[in-house]
């Protein structure tokens, strides 16, 4: 209860913001809300009752919260009272709150109902103890409000895991995915096979691991959790694992948090650790590395089975949870298909394909998963080879469309959990909460939505070494992902933001090295003609401060602070903000380029069509530079995008022609790709956004003259789904898309 109360009386600090106003500062937004002048003041003589002697843990835990917050305001003598009513027509975790002058009712059906009734009334205290009158009545939209954490690329301490529990829970969601397995960690202690956490446990610095030192040069938050480096048999070594004794602990603090922990045991892929302490676990294969992706066990012998149904025993014994996840994902199986042993069940079990053999192994698993009273989740990969209903089905996969209607009409129950935008090892930008808040939930409307449970965020963490790396990519998008997962009737996304900025406080109290709110108003290359006068506008209700370099260095709160600058010659600009706790936000990195002139257009017009020449040409390519000279097929096509009938899993298109801009300015363009993309104007290189990555958007500025100037964007998608935009603005006006009456091509 301690960590509880210290997390909430925050609030008490920052909801002065909403004393004076009827808008109600909730994240997230409960499902009815009506609002009266007035409020309630927590410090009168206050008594708390309730008509249910069943729930004794829950109204203690209830009436603890209420009188420590309570202690916060000035001593009143008015009698007041807080009435807890039990109403089994509510839903499991729906509540309805009632508040007057001199009396809070709160109605809830069980334990969850009643706890997120105290979430609420904790983010309405005013800093005076007060609660304004309300009446509310709220329920989830969905069931699965989850977050997945990946503890095995990078390993996390148990009061992490417990930080994370409070947070999800004081934003109402009640799943936490504990991905506990994969090549590069086992950290589950297995008593029966010690070997999993003596050998699997522990393992070099990898290119990952290399990767992060380089970045930790700039940013502290990449470097590598010393806690968590060893030296064994003079060997330096990473990892940690947990014993049963701490998981069994961490369940029962989730537990008072109406948070309910998913283990993952990925298999039959991402196995590697396991297989390093017992290599007998794979098909008459070595281990390491198959044509993609790591060796997997075999599905093919006995005494596979027979160990990881061991392995499930121990695990559930430690997690009650009904769910078991078993990953099912990326599976290396051309291994198997040089296998004896698979050849021989194949034949003998009349399967006609390795994607069916992998079937075959989630079946059995399932089988025994069942036996034991649970049920399984795998990610959507498992499809591929046929499942039966009664498995559940993790959608991530986003440029596979049909696979949540697949599952769906198989009888699956479903979670979604699309790599865009809810993987958060993906590098946030200044669209990434937006696209969460935005996201349709559920991709169909003439569908069972009794199979659709709901769905979670995932944060990989081969790129996130530290903790507060993870929360800078967790938060503040999760909060997003939280409203739109229990309300899902979400208000408009400008409504959200205005709510969102009055929590930035709450998070720097809860010590959350969050994200900080996005810079804009620039480009990253800009250019300008004669002389230049640059600032930039901070974002609304923000407490930032921005510092500065000229030199190439890293700002910090010693560099001189950005009010404006007179730029006028070549300049590279470093700009970061800073809170008022000192994080540091992401560092802009901002080239201008001084031009002569504004770039004069041509006159072409009589021999020209309307749209650009796409050229689009099969094949994977690393950058742009390598894409070939020869098209597959070429064709006219009104803007930038790209058209349904191009199906290759990897492509590049290009798109040729010209430019007619209406008027004389300076130009700023904004390209955003999945995989990579370079745009130039009159042979000049605007925004270069190549490479193959995931959806990032690069932006660049040319100074044109009113007319046509010669045009060409190049794209590259190098597989597992695309993303391509583009937008402009002129002289800092709002970003729009390019019409498709400014593009224009050759008639021939």
């Amino acid at each position: 209860m301690r960590k509880l109360i210290l997390s909430l009386s925050v609030f008490l600090f920052a909801h002065h913001l909403m004393a004076q106003t009827k808008s109600l500062h909730l994240i997230p937004y409960p499902k009815t809300v009506s609002v009266e002048n007035g409020y309630f003041d927590l410090n009168g003589k206050l008594k708390i009752s309730s008509d249910s002697k069943q729930d004794a843990g829950a109204i203690n835990d209830f009436s603890t919260f209420i009188r420590e917050v309570s202690k916060n305001g000035k001593a009143s003598n008015t009698p007041t009272s807080i009435e807890l009513i039990k109403d089994s027509n509510l839903p499991e975790e729906g509540y309805q709150l009632d508040v007057s002058a001199q009396k809070i009712i709160v109605k809830y059906s069980h334990d969850a109902g009643l706890f997120y009734a105290q979430n609420t009334i904790s983010q309405l205290i005013n800093s005076n103890g007060q609660i304004p009158f309300v009446h509310i009545e709220d329920a989830p939209a969905y069931a699965w409000r989850g977050f997945m954490l990946d503890v095995s690329r990078h390993f996390f301490t148990m009061d992490y895991l417990k930080k994370t529990i409070d947070r999800m829970s004081f934003f109402k969601a009640n799943k936490l995915h504990l991905h506990l397995t994969d090549d590069q960690g086992w950290r589950i202690e297995i008593k029966k096979y010690p070997l999993l956490t003596k050998m699997g446990a522990w393992r070099n610095l990898n290119n990952q691991d290399s990767a992060c030192l380089i970045k930790a040069k700039e940013n502290p938050d990449f470097e590598i959790d010393k806690r968590f480096i060893k030296t064994i048999d003079g060997k330096q070594v990473y990892g940690g694992y947990y014993t049963q004794n701490e998981l069994k602990d961490l369940v029962k603090y989730a537990e008072k948090k109406h948070v309910e922990i998913i283990p993952e045991i990925d298999m039959p892929g991402h196995f590697n650790a396991a297989i390093k302490a017992y290599p007998q676990l794979t098909a008459e294969v070595a281990s390491g590395w198959g044509k993609t992706f790591t060796v997997p066990i075999s599905p093919c012998k006995e005494n596979v089975y027979a160990f990881l149904q061991d392995v499930l025993k121990e695990v559930f014994e430690i997690f009650p949870s009904k769910y078991i996840h078993i990953g099912a994902d990326e599976v290396e199986k051309t291994t198997w298909k040089n296998s004896d042993s698979c050849l021989n069940l194949m034949k003998s079990e009349n399967l006609t394909s390795v994607e069916k053999l992998q079937s075959y192994f989630v079946h059995r698993m399932q089988r025994f998963v069942e036996s034991q009273g649970r049920k399984l989740i795998t990610w959507d990969d498992a499809l591929e080879g046929g499942l039966n209903k009664d498995v559940t089905i993790m959608y991530w996969r986003n440029w596979v469309k049909n696979a949540p209607r697949e599952a769906i009409q198989n009888g699956n129950d479903l979670i979604m959990s699309p790599n865009e935008p809810l993987y958060f090892d993906y590098q946030p930008n200044k669209n990434s909460i937006n696209a969460i808040y935005n996201l349709k939930t559920f991709p169909f409307n003439t569908l069972n939505l009794v199979q659709f449970k709901g769905g979670q965020a995932n944060l990989w963490t081969e790129m996130v070494p530290s903790e507060r790396r993870a929360d800078y990519l967790i938060y503040p998008r999760y909060l997003a992902l939280a409203e739109k997962l229990w309300t899902n009737d979400t208000l408009d996304y400008n409504t959200f933001n205005d709510r969102l900025n009055t929590y930035y406080p709450i998070l720097d109290n809860m010590k959350i090295a969050y994200r900080l709110p996005d810079l804009s108003g620039f480009t990253d290359e800009m250019v300008f003609v004669g002389s230049t006068r640059f600032s930039i506008d901070l974002p609304k209700n923000s407490n930032l401060e921005l510092h500065y370099t000229l030199d190439n260095s890293i700002p910090s709160l010693q560099s001189p602070i950005l009010n404006y600058l007179n730029i006028t010659n070549d300049t590279t600009l470093k700009v970061a903000a800073f809170n008022s706790v000192g994080n540091r936000g992401d560092i802009y990195k901002i080239h201008f380029t001084k031009k002569k002139s504004y770039s004069p257009s041509i006159t072409r017009e009589n021999e020209l069509v309307q749209g650009l020449r796409c050229d689009y040409k099969k094949g994977s390519f690393r950058g742009t530079k390598w894409i070939k000279k020869e098209s597959d097929s070429s064709f006219l096509i009104s803007n930038t995008f790209v058209p349904k009938s191009i199906d290759a899993p990897s492509f590049a298109t290009e798109y040729k022609g010209f430019i007619k801009v209406p008027t004389k300015g300076i130009y700023s363009f904004y390209l955003t790709c999945d995989d990579g993309g370079i745009l130039k104007i009159d042979h000049q290189m605007v925004v270069d956004n190549d490479g193959n990555h995931s959806s990032l958007e690069k932006s660049g500025q040319a100074a044109l003259e009113k007319g046509l100037h010669p045009f060409l964007l190049q794209f590259i998608e190098g597989g597992g789904g695309f993303t391509l935009g583009l937008k402009y603005s002129i002289n800092g006006s709002p970003l729009k898309d390019v019409p498709d009456t400014w593009f224009y091509s050759s008639k021939n």
